[in-house]
């Protein structure tokens, strides 16, 4: 299903590694041997925070925020390597397939960047990894899509908050787009699987915010997909 080496073979460009960040190394796929090896070994396993915010889905992260998916994340995001995409978002159709059964339509939410967001990364990097998601999905013969209901609000700095005040604070942040979820329901999403994906969870704040706004908006949420969850929320490893 993962399958990284293909994908990392489009990245042969000089510089360094985007999982550890080693320079004057000799790259084949875009990632030093060592760090293809990290990413190819990840499997999904179920995370959740803790304490476990009200509404938190069944999630199941792709590995923890460490090391080589750690590098690879802040290269992508931080470092305007968007061409890692490909392979991240293979990544994250791993752990979308360990929630959504194979025989049933499966549409993925990505929890949306705000505006200025976009601005600073050249677009929506989720969105980018979900559409690369399900590419790969499809080839795997999951009959997938992705969709985009939720906008983000700008919001301020979350880090004096304690968590009942960064729920509030990731609830106000999301609006339904209501002509968005108007073209989801004429097709067969409402009737499948549907799965809202991040790069990482930490709080688990904005995860259980988007669910609610989704739910508010009668779409019933079944799980959600993530890249990396930080260790000390990671639970049971294996899925």
């Amino acid at each position: 299903m993962i399958g990284l080496l293909g994908e990392l073979a489009d990245l042969v460009l000089p510089g360094a590694c985007a999982g550890c960040g080693a320079e004057r190394v000799r790259l084949r796929h875009g990632a030093c041997p060592a760090c293809v090896a990290e990413l190819e070994a990840l499997r999904p396993f179920w995370s959740a925070p803790r304490p476990r915010p009200a509404g938190f889905p069944p999630c199941a992260a792709v590995g923890p925020y460490s090391g080589a998916l750690r590098g690879a994340l802040l290269a992508y995001k931080e470092r305007g390597r968007h061409r890692l995409a490909g392979p991240l978002g293979a990544l994250l159709a791993g752990a979308v397939a360990a929630v959504a059964p194979r025989d049933r339509p499966v549409l993925i939410v990505p929890v949306p960047s705000t505006r200025a967001a976009r601005r600073e990364r050249y677009g929506d990097h989720m969105a980018r990894l979900t559409t690369h998601a399900v590419r790969r999905l499809r080839a795997a013969g999951w009959a997938a899509r992705t969709g985009q209901p939720l906008r983000a609000l700008p919001k301020p700095d979350s880090t004096s908050l304690d968590a009942a005040g960064r729920s509030i604070q990731a609830v106000n942040s999301l609006r339904i787009i209501p002509a968005r979820i108007g073209v989801l329901r004429r097709g067969d999403a409402m009737r499948g699987t549907l799965v809202v994906a991040d790069d990482i969870v930490t709080t688990g704040a904005t995860l259980a915010a988007a669910v609610r706004r989704l739910e508010e908006a009668d779409m019933q949420v079944t799980g959600a997909a993530v890249l990396a969850a930080t260790q000390l929320r990671r639970s049971c490893p294996g899925i």
